[in-house]
């Protein structure tokens, strides 16, 4: 299926409270993560910069970036400053790659949608829906997959099953921090999934949820209608619970040689510094 035409939606309007007091003034998706152009220098990006050229080397050109409160460092990151390229140049400086992000900008539509209150991840995916018509991307901005071709086999899977919606997955450890999939393998890590259960304090399976998706509209009246929880979020897994019943909803695992950078917590902040940096053979002492 080509990119052409369709919409990734980031979402980058938690508040990032494992993150405090970073995140309080810089959003946890501005974190750093260690990467390199191809034959160029090392760099350090924002991860949520890392993302949307991932998605754009993908075929992507029209964004949705769901902000909330808090979030105009995203913003202006993505905003074009060609006074600062100016001032580089006069100074003989180079731009590290600052130019080459900003002629893909230039080359993509950034739509920015509010999301006033952290309602949780339901929440910000339904608020891009006046914006999407047909298949669409959802993407969290704090989660990037180091792999040249696991979205075009995440694709390949949502096209041939006709799918609803195509959930990447990867097993882990720990699982309960995570929505849970139960499901029939079908082989080469593609799944029919049967149900879907968020951070169970008692798992039925290791298999989780990257928060990278794949949706038809359909899931779009499932949010509007489910029941907020207790702290008033919509949860995104509830809606594809529903799915499952309703429709065909299907999974692809990752690949042990595919890491996920999640930038969510000290932890996972280190881990993801680490990791970056040892996929580019780049040691950090």
């Amino acid at each position: 299926m080509s990119m052409a035409g369709v919409k990734a939606v980031l979402t980058a309007g938690g508040i990032g409270t494992r993150l405090l007091p970073f995140s309080k003034e810089i959003p946890k998706e501005m974190c750093p993560i260690i990467t390199r152009d191809v034959d160029g220098p090392v760099q350090v990006k924002p991860i949520i910069q890392a993302i949307f050229e991932q998605l754009y080397l993908d075929g992507f050109r029209d964004f949705l970036v769901v902000v909330g409160r808090g979030k105009r460092a995203i913003y202006d990151h993505f905003t074009p400053d060609q006074g600062f390229l100016d001032f580089l140049s006069k100074k003989g400086k180079e731009s590290n790659g600052l130019a080459e992000y900003y002629r893909k900008l230039g080359e993509s539509s950034m739509v920015f949608i509010s999301q006033p209150e952290p309602l949780g991840f339901g929440d910000a995916v339904l608020r891009a829906r006046p914006y999407v018509t047909g298949t669409f991307l959802v993407h969290a901005g704090d989660t990037l997959i180091l792999s040249d071709d696991y979205l075009a086999r995440l694709t390949k899977v949502h096209r041939e099953h006709n799918a609803d919606a195509t959930l990447l997955l990867q097993d882990v450890s720990d699982p309960r921090p995570y929505g849970v999939v139960v499901g029939q393998e079908l082989g080469n890590g593609v799944m029919e999934i049967e149900s879907a259960e968020e951070k169970p304090q008692k798992p039925k399976t290791n298999t989780a949820i990257t928060a990278i998706y794949l949706f038809k509209e359909t899931i779009f009246p499932l949010l509007a209608s489910a029941k907020p929880t207790k702290s008033g979020e919509i949860q995104l897994t509830e809606a594809i619970q529903t799915l499952c019943v309703s429709g065909k909803v299907m999974g692809l695992k990752l690949r042990a040689d595919e890491p996920r950078l999640d930038i969510g917590s000290p932890e996972t902040l280190m881990e993801a510094l680490q990791l970056s940096s040892r996929h580019l053979g780049v040691k950090l002492d």
